[in-house]
C-alpha cells in the first residue's frame, strides 16, 4: 500500500512493486530489413506518436508507458498491442493496477514533463528519472475519475484539431479546382515558356563563396532555396549578400521576375520583390512583362496543367531534375493581360484564404493544446496551497 498524503519518486514506487522501470533492446536497420512486418517499433523521436518503423516481431502485448530517452524525455502512452521498444526509449508498466492506474501515470508524467529539460547532455535514463519524478498518487478512484475527464478533453483536441484540418483542405482542394479550370482552357491558341521570356540558371556556390560579404552598396542579396518558404508567392529577403563579379550578372534578379526550382520539388515558384543573384538551384525566368504578367505566371507554374508538362518530360529524361531546355518547351495559353488579371483576383483571393487558414490553424490548434494542458495541470496539482 501507499500513503496517499506522501509523494513518491518513480524509483520508490518500483521498490513497492508497483512499478517496473526498463529500457527497449537494439533493432538494427538490418533487423527491421531481415523481419519485415507490421508490428510498430517505438524509438526515441518525440514525433509521429514516437514510431520510427514496423517490424516482424514484437517485445510487448499489453499496456506500458514510454519514453524517447534521447528525444528529449517525452512520454506515450501504449494501450494494449503488440510492438517493441528500442534501446533509446525507456518503457514502464504497473504492476499493481489497484493501487495506480497506468492512463492517469502517464497524464501525470506528461504533465510534469513539461516543467522539465531533458537533451542530448541530460538524457532521460531510465536511471534518472527514477529520481527526477516526484509524484503525488492520489487513491485509485480519483484516478480513474481524473482520466475520464483528460480522455474527454483528448477525444475533443483531436477532434478540434481534425475539424480544422478538413477545412484547410476543403479550401486547398476548391482553389486547385478553380485554378486548373480558370487556367487549363479549351480551345486557347498556346506559346512555349521559352518564346516569351529568357531563362537562365543560378550561379554555382563554389565561386560564390569567395564573394559572400556583409552588407555593403556594391553587394546583392544571395539567394538560396533556404531563404524560401514552401506555400508562399514572393521573395522578399536572404540571409546572405554577395558582391557580384562581372561573370555573374546574368544571373541577377530583378523585382518582378520569377524564379523556379529546378529540382524534383518542381512547381516551388516565386516572385521576387528583391534584387539580387540566384543559386544554381534556381531557373531565371525574365523579359515576359510585355505579354504576360508575374502573378498569372506564378499561377500557371503551380499548376497541374504546368506540372504534369513537367512530369512527362523528366520522366522521358536521363536527367531526373528540371533544366532550362525542359521548361522552355512547356506550353502556356495565349491570353490577354485583361484576361491574365482576371484570373489573378479570383486565385488571388483563394489563396489568400488558404494561407489565412494555413496561418491560423496552427494558433488555433496550438491555443487548444494550451487550453487542455491548462486544465490537466490543475487537474494534476494536488499541493495545498
Amino acid at each position: 500500500m501507499i500513503d496517499y498524503n506522501q509523494k513518491y519518486t518513480l524509483g520508490e514506487l518500483e521498490n513497492l512493486n508497483i512499478i517496473k522501470l526498463g529500457r527497449g533492446n537494439v533493432i538494427s536497420k538490418n533487423d527491421i530489413r531481415n523481419n519485415p512486418g507490421k508490428y510498430p517499433i517505438y524509438s526515441s523521436s518525440a514525433i509521429n506518436n514516437g514510431k520510427m518503423g514496423e517490424y516482424g516481431g514484437y517485445m510487448f502485448d499489453d499496456e506500458r508507458i514510454t519514453w524517447s530517452i534521447d528525444g528529449g524525455g517525452k512520454f506515450f502512452y501504449r494501450n494494449n498491442h503488440k510492438y517493441s521498444v528500442t534501446n533509446v526509449s525507456g518503457w514502464l508498466k504497473v504492476i499493481n493496477s489497484d493501487i495506480l492506474n497506468t492512463k492517469f501515470l502517464y497524464y501525470l508524467l506528461l504533465n510534469e514533463w513539461s516543467f522539465k529539460k531533458y537533451d542530448y547532455t541530460n538524457k532521460a535514463h531510465p536511471s534518472v528519472i527514477r529520481d527526477d519524478y516526484i509524484l503525488h498518487i492520489p487513491s485509485i478512484d480519483v484516478q480513474n475519475e481524473i482520466v475520464e475527464v483528460l480522455d474527454k478533453f483528448s477525444a475533443l483536441e483531436a477532434e478540434l484539431e481534425a475539424e480544422l484540418e478538413a477545412e484547410l483542405e476543403a479550401r486547398t482542394k476548391q482553389y486547385e479546382y478553380y485554378r486548373e479550370n480558370l487556367i487549363n482552357k479549351k480551345d486557347v491558341e498556346l506559346i512555349t515558356i521559352g518564346e516569351i521570356a529568357n531563362l537562365v540558371r543560378g550561379a554555382s556556390p563554389r565561386p560564390i563563396a569567395s564573394y559572400i560579404t556583409a552588407e555593403n552598396k556594391n553587394s546583392l542579396p544571395w539567394i538560396k532555396i533556404s531563404d524560401t518558404k514552401l506555400g508562399e508567392k514572393y521573395l522578399k529577403e536572404t540571409k546572405e549578400r554577395v558582391t557580384i563579379p562581372g561573370s555573374l550578372k546574368s544571373r541577377i534578379i530583378n523585382p518582378g521576375d520569377l524564379i523556379l526550382s529546378n529540382s524534383m520539388s518542381y512547381g516551388r515558384t516565386y516572385i521576387s520583390k528583391i534584387k539580387g543573384c540566384i543559386h544554381d538551384g534556381w531557373i531565371l525566368i525574365s523579359d515576359f512583362e510585355d505579354k504576360y504578367i508575374a502573378d498569372y505566371l506564378f499561377h500557371l507554374l503551380n499548376s497541374d496543367f504546368v506540372i504534369k508538362q513537367f512530369d512527362n518530360m523528366v520522366n522521358s529524361s536521363s536527367v531526373k531534375n528540371l533544366n532550362i531546355d525542359i521548361v522552355k518547351k512547356v506550353f502556356i495559353p495565349i491570353l490577354t493581360i485583361e484576361e491574365q488579371e482576371y484570373i489573378v483576383s479570383i486565385l488571388d483571393k483563394f489563396s489568400t484564404l488558404v494561407t489565412n487558414i494555413k496561418e491560423g490553424l496552427p494558433a488555433e490548434i496550438e491555443l487548444r493544446r494550451k487550453q487542455y494542458e491548462y486544465y490537466r495541470n490543475k487537474l494534476l496539482t494536488f499541493d495545498k496551497e
